[in-house]
């Protein structure tokens, strides 16, 4: 007569992990060892490893027996992937075959076995922690490495194990053989150190304050002109004015990055995602037969920097045209359908002219004859912030930066304090920042002067704006309002958010 064994993991995803139940099944015959429920190709391999890793570990291996072994991985429609099933279907395996007592507190188990029977790493240990507590699981078995990563989230009991014994040891007897209890990590509030500040760009004030206005209000920004006047470095400057991301939105960054690598830094610190002008339109919004996520996703709640922006493909750049707009990404495949969260700033920057400069200061002119039209409008027309981006005058690249009065410090307080008021009056509508609001927030929350209102509309009506950049150019007024820590919207400030409009 056969014996059923049942454990327990998890199929992690960017938004929310499967709970997967390993059944293993043991039956008298000629030796067969197979995986059914949808597994790929390295769940399928975890045959070879788990029989070494059961050998090498002291028990008999299942080649040596006469028996038909069947691993099922539940629900059977749900793709199973990854070598992270190594565990529960070696400690499945073992209770079937009377190695393990039945009846034990239920754990999610985790972990890719060596051949030796050490447990190695895998990637989405943090969507595998946040889904098992979600679906009432309490205790979890990881790999000693994701440890610390599991133990982001609150309230779960997270073991760190080193091998397949040690597992075993602790399944058959937690109070002899224990696995310690990994505590809660803590993520610290860093600001990023970044290697270049405002202060070693010389000259270049205007894009200085349009990227202050983009950090405060997470505004999206094109840097626009020739080569060699600092666009790069104005990009990387931004990051040190940036403020650490809250808890929950740390939480969901590194979720998604655990998914891309088995081991990463647990920080606060806003990604900043580069893809050179080749990347594809998959590596860019994701995709593949089972949908994974891009570069757009692994930008979120930090920055998309797109160097050379009209080289990239234009099936690729009209692709932004959702995340900039929705904030997710969607991505429809014959393997699956999924949205991935895509909330980021964009920061462009171009040369408007793909050979040599010809020496003309109309860079929209100069985009458009060169480009010929490869940015399409409604991109465009979702970028907040057009910053010039000229030559600065050769005799100032040499002088000493007397000017202290944009440390790097005193930006980040800058931007921290607007953030503090956009936060404080919109916290109550689930959003933080003035980039996010919708028009019934603007209506509700941004009240207007009759001067103010006259002024706005008529220059709409003069510079002939589309609906989403009238309400666009209120969203970067009302950020320089916060940085000017006024309560209301006034004339001086909605006429520095028409100069950023973009030309074309």
């Amino acid at each position: 007569m056969s014996t059923i064994a049942r454990t327990h993991t998890i199929q992690p995803s960017v938004l929310a992990g499967t709970v997967i139940s390993v059944e293993a099944d043991i039956a008298p015959g000629l030796h067969a060892f197979s995986v059914v429920g949808l597994a790929g190709k390295a769940t399928l391999e975890a045959r070879d490893r788990v029989s070494a890793a059961l050998k090498h570990s002291g028990f008999p291996s299942p080649k040596s027996q006469n028996q038909k072994i069947t691993i099922s991985l539940s629900p059977a429609d749900v793709k199973k992937d990854g070598p992270l099933f190594d565990l529960p279907i070696a400690i499945a395996y073992l209770e079937a075959a009377g190695e393990l007592p039945s009846q034990r507190v239920p754990s999610i188990l985790v972990g890719e076995l060596g051949l030796d029977g050490t447990l190695r790493p895998v990637r989405g240990v943090l969507s595998v922690a946040k889904a098992a507590l979600d679906a009432g699981y309490r205790d979890v078995i990881v790999p000693m490495e994701n440890a610390t990563e599991a133990a982001l989230v609150s309230g779960l009991c997270v073991r760190g194990a080193a091998t397949l014994t040690d597992v075993v040891a602790y399944l058959k007897d937690s109070v002899a053989y224990p696995l310690p209890l990994t505590p809660e990590t803590e993520i610290a509030a860093n600001w990023h150190e970044a290697p270049v500040s405002f202060a070693d760009v010389r000259g270049q004030e205007s894009a200085k304050r349009g990227l202050i206005i983009a950090a405060a209000g997470r505004h999206n920004a094109i840097l626009v002109g020739p080569p060699g006047t600092g666009k790069t470095m104005l990009a990387r400057a931004l990051r040190g004015i940036l403020p650490p991301l809250s808890r929950q939105e740390a939480l969901e960054v590194l979720a998604i990055h655990s998914l891309a690598a088995p081991l990463f830094e647990v920080t606060s610190l806003a990604p900043f995602r580069s893809p050179h002008h080749t990347a594809s339109h998959t590596a860019l919004v994701g995709g593949g037969t089972v949908p994974r996520p891009g570069e757009v996703t692994l930008a979120h709640n930090g920055v998309l920097f797109m160097d050379e922006f009209p080289e990239f493909e234009r099936r690729a750049l009209d692709a932004l045209r959702q995340p900039l707009e929705d904030r997710v990404v969607s991505i429809a495949r014959v393997g699956g359908t999924a949205v991935f969260p895509a909330d980021f700033i964009l920061i462009a920057a171009l040369n408007p002219y793909r050979g040599s400069e010809d020496g003309t200061t109309d860079l929209a002119r100069a985009m458009h004859d060169t480009y010929n039209g490869k940015i399409s409008g409604p991109i465009l027309d979702r970028i907040d912030l057009w910053l010039p981006v000229l030559h600065v005058d050769h005799a100032s690249l040499t002088e000493a930066n007397h000017d202290q009065t944009q440390t790097t410090e005193s930006l980040r307080m800058e931007v921290k304090r607007a953030r503090a008021r956009q936060s404080a009056r919109l916290g109550e509508r689930g959003i933080t920042t003035n980039s996010a609001m919708t028009v019934r927030d603007i209506e509700e929350t941004v009240p207007l002067t009759l001067e103010v209102k006259n002024l706005l509309i008529n220059s709409a009506q003069k510079l002939n704006l589309s609906p989403r950049s009238f309400h666009r150019v209120i969203k970067v007024a009302r950020t320089i309002a916060d940085l000017d820590d006024k309560d209301e919207v006034e004339v001086p400030h909605l006429l520095e958010a028409l100069q950023y409009r973009v030309r074309v």
